[in-house]
Protein backbone atom coordinates (compact mmCIF):
# COMPACT_ATOMS: atom_id res chain seq x y z
CA UNK A 1 0.00 0.00 0.00
CA UNK A 2 2.42 2.88 1.07
CA UNK A 3 0.35 5.54 1.28
CA UNK A 4 1.46 9.19 2.36
CA UNK A 5 -0.13 9.33 5.37
CA UNK A 6 -2.44 12.38 6.29
CA UNK A 7 -2.99 14.75 9.15
CA UNK A 8 -6.26 13.16 9.95
CA UNK A 9 -4.65 9.32 9.67
CA UNK A 10 -1.52 10.95 12.48
CA UNK A 11 -4.33 11.78 14.08
CA UNK A 12 -5.71 8.46 14.43
CA UNK A 13 -2.23 6.94 15.00
CA UNK A 14 -1.85 9.42 17.96
CA UNK A 15 -4.93 8.31 19.71
CA UNK A 16 -3.95 4.72 18.64
CA UNK A 17 -0.58 4.60 20.05
CA UNK A 18 -1.22 7.17 23.20
CA UNK A 19 1.50 9.14 22.26
CA UNK A 20 2.63 11.17 19.06
CA UNK A 21 3.59 8.98 16.64
CA UNK A 22 7.46 9.46 15.27
CA UNK A 23 8.34 9.83 11.47
CA UNK A 24 5.51 7.92 9.70
CA UNK A 25 6.99 7.76 6.89
CA UNK A 26 3.66 6.00 5.06
CA UNK A 27 0.69 3.94 5.93
CA UNK A 28 1.27 0.22 4.58
CA UNK A 29 -1.75 -1.57 5.68
CA UNK A 30 -4.77 -0.18 6.74
CA UNK A 31 -7.68 -1.87 8.88
CA UNK A 32 -10.51 -3.21 6.68
CA UNK A 33 -12.79 -0.14 8.68
CA UNK A 34 -10.03 2.15 6.94
CA UNK A 35 -7.73 3.57 9.80
CA UNK A 36 -4.17 2.83 9.75
CA UNK A 37 -2.74 -0.21 10.98
CA UNK A 38 0.23 -0.61 10.26
CA UNK A 39 2.91 1.73 9.32
CA UNK A 40 6.15 2.56 7.52
CA UNK A 41 8.68 4.10 9.88
CA UNK A 42 12.41 5.35 8.07
CA UNK A 43 15.54 3.05 9.63
CA UNK A 44 16.82 6.90 11.29
CA UNK A 45 14.25 8.73 13.07
CA UNK A 46 14.74 12.31 12.69
CA UNK A 47 16.52 12.64 16.27
CA UNK A 48 19.18 10.74 14.82
CA UNK A 49 18.03 7.37 16.58
CA UNK A 50 18.56 4.63 14.38
CA UNK A 51 15.27 2.32 14.26
CA UNK A 52 15.14 -1.12 12.07
CA UNK A 53 11.35 -2.04 13.10
CA UNK A 54 10.22 -0.71 9.33
CA UNK A 55 6.68 -2.32 9.66
CA UNK A 56 5.02 -1.16 13.03
CA UNK A 57 1.57 -1.97 13.71
CA UNK A 58 -0.69 0.31 15.49
CA UNK A 59 -3.99 -0.36 15.50
CA UNK A 60 -4.56 -1.63 19.44
CA UNK A 61 -7.62 -4.38 18.44
CA UNK A 62 -4.77 -6.04 15.91
CA UNK A 63 -2.06 -5.61 18.65
CA UNK A 64 -4.30 -6.77 21.18
CA UNK A 65 -5.63 -9.97 19.36
CA UNK A 66 -1.28 -11.04 18.23
CA UNK A 67 -0.29 -10.43 22.26
CA UNK A 68 -3.25 -13.14 23.05
CA UNK A 69 -1.41 -15.28 19.82
CA UNK A 70 1.86 -14.91 21.34
CA UNK A 71 0.57 -16.58 24.67
CA UNK A 72 -0.70 -19.86 23.27
CA UNK A 73 3.69 -20.74 22.03
CA UNK A 74 3.44 -20.08 19.32
CA UNK A 75 6.70 -18.78 18.80
CA UNK A 76 8.31 -21.44 19.87
CA UNK A 77 7.08 -24.18 17.78
CA UNK A 78 7.81 -21.76 15.15
CA UNK A 79 11.32 -21.10 16.54
CA UNK A 80 11.25 -25.37 16.49
CA UNK A 81 10.20 -25.73 12.99
CA UNK A 82 13.33 -23.29 11.81
CA UNK A 83 15.60 -25.50 13.07
CA UNK A 84 14.59 -28.68 11.53
CA UNK A 85 12.69 -27.10 8.14
CA UNK A 86 15.35 -25.64 5.47
CA UNK A 87 12.71 -24.71 3.07
CA UNK A 88 10.62 -22.66 5.91
CA UNK A 89 14.13 -21.59 6.67
CA UNK A 90 14.81 -20.53 3.55
CA UNK A 91 11.44 -18.94 3.06
CA UNK A 92 12.10 -17.27 6.51
CA UNK A 93 15.51 -15.81 5.18
CA UNK A 94 13.91 -14.62 1.71
CA UNK A 95 11.47 -12.78 3.94
CA UNK A 96 14.35 -10.93 6.28
CA UNK A 97 15.83 -9.66 3.29
CA UNK A 98 13.12 -8.51 1.19
CA UNK A 99 12.00 -6.60 4.44
CA UNK A 100 15.34 -4.92 4.00
CA UNK A 101 15.15 -3.82 0.83
CA UNK A 102 12.02 -2.87 1.13
CA UNK A 103 13.06 -0.28 3.79
CA UNK A 104 16.18 0.23 1.93
CA UNK A 105 14.23 2.00 -0.73
CA UNK A 106 13.92 4.52 1.16
CA UNK A 107 17.14 5.45 -0.05
CA UNK A 108 18.68 6.14 3.95
CA UNK A 109 21.90 4.31 4.61
CA UNK A 110 22.01 3.54 8.10
CA UNK A 111 24.78 1.50 9.03
CA UNK A 112 23.46 0.40 12.42
CA UNK A 113 20.69 -1.49 11.29
CA UNK A 114 22.25 -3.36 8.28
CA UNK A 115 21.66 -7.05 8.24
CA UNK A 116 19.08 -5.98 11.42
CA UNK A 117 14.99 -6.43 10.42
CA UNK A 118 12.29 -7.10 12.81
CA UNK A 119 10.35 -10.29 14.51
CA UNK A 120 13.81 -12.48 15.10
CA UNK A 121 14.43 -12.65 11.04
CA UNK A 122 16.24 -14.14 9.89
CA UNK A 123 16.87 -17.01 11.86
CA UNK A 124 14.82 -16.48 15.35
CA UNK A 125 11.01 -15.80 15.99
CA UNK A 126 10.73 -13.11 18.49
CA UNK A 127 8.00 -11.09 18.16
CA UNK A 128 4.66 -12.13 16.20
CA UNK A 129 3.75 -8.29 16.21
CA UNK A 130 6.54 -7.34 13.55
CA UNK A 131 6.41 -10.75 11.57
CA UNK A 132 2.37 -10.17 11.24
CA UNK A 133 2.69 -6.43 10.28
CA UNK A 134 5.13 -7.25 7.58
CA UNK A 135 2.95 -9.84 6.06
CA UNK A 136 0.28 -7.47 6.22
CA UNK A 137 2.25 -4.56 4.39
CA UNK A 138 4.04 -6.97 2.25
CA UNK A 139 1.14 -9.39 1.09
CA UNK A 140 0.50 -13.18 1.37
CA UNK A 141 3.34 -14.98 -0.19
CA UNK A 142 6.28 -13.04 1.44
CA UNK A 143 6.87 -13.92 5.24
CA UNK A 144 5.54 -17.65 5.79
CA UNK A 145 5.47 -17.31 9.82
CA UNK A 146 4.14 -14.05 9.75
CA UNK A 147 1.39 -15.16 6.84
CA UNK A 148 0.62 -18.12 9.68
CA UNK A 149 0.58 -15.79 12.58
CA UNK A 150 -1.84 -13.75 10.64
CA UNK A 151 -3.79 -16.46 9.60
CA UNK A 152 -4.32 -17.68 13.32
CA UNK A 153 -5.46 -14.20 14.43
CA UNK A 154 -9.53 -13.66 14.78
CA UNK A 155 -11.09 -10.75 12.61
CA UNK A 156 -10.57 -8.41 15.09
CA UNK A 157 -11.88 -5.68 12.89
CA UNK A 158 -15.47 -7.70 12.50
CA UNK A 159 -16.94 -7.68 16.36
CA UNK A 160 -16.35 -3.93 17.44
CA UNK A 161 -14.98 -2.26 14.58
CA UNK A 162 -12.13 0.59 15.23
CA UNK A 163 -13.90 3.93 16.02
CA UNK A 164 -11.66 6.95 16.99
CA UNK A 165 -13.37 9.85 18.62
CA UNK A 166 -12.69 13.05 20.69
CA UNK A 167 -8.92 12.00 21.35
CA UNK A 168 -10.14 8.29 21.79
CA UNK A 169 -9.96 4.43 20.37
CA UNK A 170 -13.00 2.67 20.96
Amino acid sequence: MNEKPTQEDLDVIQVQLGRTPRDVHAISYRCPCGKPAVVATPPRLSDGTPFPTFYYATCPKLTGAISTLETTGMMAEMQDRLATDKDLAAAYQSAHKQYEAARNDLGMDVPEVKGITAGGMPDRVKCLHSLVAHSLSAGPGVNPLGDEALAALPKWWLSDPCQITDGESK
